[in-house]
């Protein structure tokens, strides 16, 4: 009995062994492993690198020794990381028995160009691009070490524009717009393409560079375009203008691109047209137009497939929504409900699609919350919840729970509403932690992808056919070289120096205009000083003391003012207007015998829009009363009227009828005439000059105003012009 338990025994171990030995041999038929040699080496000097790290993703690890070589036992397909402090990282997938050498170019800032030297089979470089096609959705990082192996064996341009319109495609397909943009201009530098054009100018639309986008699409030679091409072209022109609110240019793109797809029978674009249209209606406030197009669009929707169908029911309710038309928008979520869950078994939605059945129950909900059906909207929002929790979407769990709190607490059920409460904060805290990670996910994920972006651009970007051609071209061009860079150096040179010149000139010029101002200033106004305290000093010579008082009040509040705006090139106009107020004022009080005054302010005139050199109009009142007005046998006019005839400009008019300029002229002693001639040529020097600052800003004119009556009177006018 013992013999046979025996023989039993052996028998079981040896044909355990066997299937053991079936199985390791089934495995290493169906993934062969070899060993590849290789050597790691500096461009420029050869000079070999040794302690380098090299491995296999979840496999074998070795190092360089001093001669730079290594071996290590791989399998094809498989992604060979070689990894140094002094070089960037370098990434290599295993496709056949060949050594390999890798030529690195070290730096301080770890930033290198590389390349590794083999063996090209010819249709090696078509196999990387599809390789790199295939991994575009699935993985990014995968992707883009395909595209740096087919870069390292590029050998045209037109191989070169299309390693980098691969590479932007991917970078377009994971959302970083900005490296797509840069890939697609190295594409277009090599080989210039309308494909690549409209690739283009869809990621600066996605990447919010509305303008540039813009630009693209419009100088594209639409003749060379194919029908589907010149669809697309004018769909993507209509999502930019919508971008930026220029819903009539949007809605005029999509209708060409409309016309275009019926004609030549796109009929998806058909129907995408047909809903984007009804969209721009919709945000443009035509809720019928948009309607209309909406109809058009689920028609089309339902003879194209379930998927594209229930896409558009769902696009038609958050229409509804919009426009508080509940019922309808219950209905059509409803069946969608039900397509989707048809569908759902062989389409797989994520979380962030907007045809899951979480979504579309919690939408449902919320629209019989908005009716106030509480009855209807609970159960909807509870499996809503129950939904998203099993698909671990916590983003609608957290809005459906909110939502369900609210319900329970229009309904009257205080305690559920609590209670829901409490599990919607959980969520909240939850979700948070999650989003957290998922930027700090998103954050390393963009660095990885700059580093891999920061080794190919380290890469020959142009390779050419041949050797002694490249060495002819860079003969040839060299000289050439040379005389543009001098001859642009020096230009630009030149041009440095001219404005620099130019600057100082007109720094000089500046410098001298206000110091000219500043002088001019400061004469005017002891000549006005001088002027008001003979007048206060007529008032004590009379002993008419309450009225010195009275006028030395006035008088400090207009000096004050005077002071202040002194500095001043420009102050407000209201501020002019106050001080000629209690100017004219003053010196009514002085000659109440000779004249009345009259300070008129058109209604039309926006006074706040206006500002004026200070103290600009005074003289020509002080004229006015002390030349014209004080030697007139009869009491006269002064009338001082500001009106805007023009949207920039106003005009301010100083009018008196005394005895006129050239009467007075007969009448005043040299003194006289010398301070008067002084005191207008300051002022001719003034407006002179703050023209000449701020281009023709003050014009003043001056004339007869009465040529028919004795007293002819003088008229000035002041046209004032707004900055």
């Amino acid at each position: 009995m013992k013999q046979i338990l025996k023989y039993i025994t052996c028998i079981f171990i040896c044909l355990l062994y066997t299937t053991v030995l079936s199985q390791e041999e089934n495995s290493n038929y169906q993934k062969e492993r070899f060993t590849v040699k290789g050597l790691i080496v500096e461009r420029d000097s050869n000079k070999p690198i040794s302690r380098a790290n090299i491995e296999v993703n979840g496999g074998s690890y070795t190092t360089s020794n001093s001669q730079g070589e290594f071996r290590i036992e791989v399998s094809l397909g498989d992604e060979l990381v070689i990894r140094h402090s002094g070089f960037e990282t370098v990434y290599y997938i295993i496709q056949s028995q060949e050594r390999i050498r890798v030529e690195v170019e070290p730096s301080s800032e770890s930033k290198l160009d590389f390349k590794i030297s083999k063996r090209i089979n010819p249709e090696e470089f078509e196999n990387l691009i599809d390789s790199s096609k295939q991994y575009i959705k699935k993985d990014a990082e995968k992707s883009i070490s395909f595209i740096t192996q087919a870069l390292v064996l590029s050998t045209s341009s037109k191989q070169n524009a299309l390693i980098y319109e691969n590479l932007a495609d991917v970078y377009y397909e994971w959302e970083q717009y900005d490296l797509a943009i840069t890939n697609y201009k190295i594409s277009l530098q090599n080989v210039k393409t309308n494909r690549v054009k409209l690739k283009l100018a869809d990621s600066y639309e996605k990447n919010k560079n509305y303008q540039e986008s813009i630009d693209i699409f419009n100088n594209i030679e639409k003749k060379k375009l194919s029908n589907w091409q010149l669809t697309v072209l004018y769909e993507n022109l209509g999502d930019v203008y919508n971008n930026i609110g220029d819903f009539d240019l949007a809605i005029e793109s999509y209708t060409k691109g409309l016309d275009l797809a019926r004609e030549h029978l796109i009929t998806p674009k058909v129907t995408d047209l047909n809903s984007k249209i009804a969209e721009t209606y919709n945000r443009k406030g035509e809720l019928e137009a948009a309607r209309g197009y909406f109809r058009n669009s689920l028609k089309l929707a339902e003879s194209e497939n379930k998927t594209r169908a229930v896409q558009e029911k769902v696009k038609v309710a958050d229409f509804q929504n919009k426009n508080r038309a509940y019922d309808d928008e219950i209905e059509l979520r409803k069946e969608a409900l039900e397509v989707i869950e048809d569908i759902e078994n062989d389409s797989l939605f994520d979380n962030t699609s907007a045809l899951t059945p979480q979504k579309q129950n919690y939408k449902i909900g919320n629209a019989y919350a908005l009716q106030r059906d509480y009855n209807n909207a609970i159960p909807y929002l509870e499996k809503s919840i129950s939904e998203a929790d099993i698909k671990e979407d916590l983003v609608v769990k957290k809005d459906a729970t909110r939502k369900l709190a609210e319900v329970f607490r229009d309904a009257g059920d205080l305690e559920k509403a609590v209670n829901t409460s409490k599990v919607y904060e959980g969520i909240v805290d939850e979700l948070y932690a999650r989003k957290e990670q998922e930027i700090s996910q998103s954050a390393r994920f963009r660095s990885d992808l700059k580093d891999k972006q920061s080794r190919i651009t380290s890469l020959e970007k142009d390779r050419e056919i041949s050797e002694s051609k490249y060495q002819l071209t860079i003969a040839r061009s060299k000289n050439q070289q040379m005389i543009i860079y001098s001859l642009t150096g020096g230009l630009l040179l030149l041009l440095a120096v001219a404005y620099f010149m130019f600057k100082n000139i007109k720094q000089q010029r500046l410098n001298n205009n206000l110091l000219a101002l500043k002088s001019l200033r400061s004469q005017m106004n002891p000549h006005f000083i001088f002027n008001a305290l003979n007048s206060v000093n007529s008032f004590i010579a009379t002993n008419d003391e309450r009225t010195a008082n009275r006028y030395l009040t006035d008088f400090s509040l207009l000096m004050r003012a005077v002071l202040e705006n002194s500095e001043e090139d420009f102050i407000p106009l209201e501020k002019e207007i106050e001080l000629l107020q209690l100017y004219t004022k003053l010196e009514h009080f002085r000659f109440q015998d000779k004249f009345d005054y009259n300070i008129t302010v058109e209604d039309n005139v926006k006074v706040e829009e206006f500002q004026i050199p200070p103290m600009l109009l005074q003289p020509y009142i002080e004229n006015a009363v002390w030349h014209g007005l004080r030697y007139k046998t009869e009491k006269g006019k002064l009338l001082i009227n500001i009106s805007q005839s023009q949207k920039d400009q106003i005009k301010i008019s100083i009018i008196d009828d005394g005895i006129g300029r050239e009467k007075s002229k007969t009448l005043k002693t040299q003194h006289q005439k010398k301070q008067n001639s002084k005191g207008m040529g300051n002022i001719k020097k003034r407006v002179a000059i703050l023209n000449k600052m701020y281009k023709d800003k003050v014009d003043v004119f001056i004339d007869d105003y009465q040529a028919t009556q004795e007293d002819i009177g003088t008229k000035v006018e002041v046209t004032l012009k707004k900055d």
